[in-house]
């Protein structure tokens, strides 16, 4: 079972990579992301439930493996990436869009912006998932207003 928590915390080894293993599981994240858009073309209800399960499962997911690795926000985990992006892109699958998301994500995941700073400090696997869930929810508004915008 530890094998595959941390299987599954590192996004299927990704997060094991030397090289910027946050970066890499946001662009494993992109398919996840995609297929949670798929699901909201026909089933929105279904997408944004299936979307606060990925969070959940991410949360405890990333709380086993650092109880495992016996650290506080291991740099292996990156589903705390995919969850994030997963809300980053939410409803965008255009191309633009993607990239438009992609790039802001990664910024406000390594900028911090306030709040997101503050859920760090949360225990366990909350602290290593909400800040990414802020970023991407930063970024989500900012990308419904630039395709509202018709800007992407």
């Amino acid at each position: 079972m530890r094998k595959l928590i941390l299987l599954l915390a590192s996004g299927g080894g990704i997060g094991f990579s030397p090289f910027l293993p946050g970066t890499l599981g946001t662009l494993a994240a992109i398919p996840v992301a995609l297929a949670i858009n798929g699901l909201a073309v026909g089933h929105p209800l279904a997408a944004l439930t299936g979307l606060v399960g990925l969070i959940l499962f991410a949360v405890w997911l990333s709380d086993q493996a650092a109880k495992i690795l016996r650290l506080k926000d291991p740099q292996i985990i990156v589903i705390d990436e995919i969850a994030g992006f997963a809300v980053a892109a939410f409803l965008t699958s255009a191309l633009p869009g993607l990239i438009v998301a992609f790039v802001l994500f990664r910024f406000f995941d390594i900028a911090k912006v306030y709040p997101a700073s503050r859920f760090e400090s949360l225990p366990g696997g909350a602290g290593i998932v909400l800040d990414d869930i802020m970023a991407g929810l930063y970024t989500f508004l900012i990308v419904r207003v630039l395709s509202y915008a018709s800007l992407i």
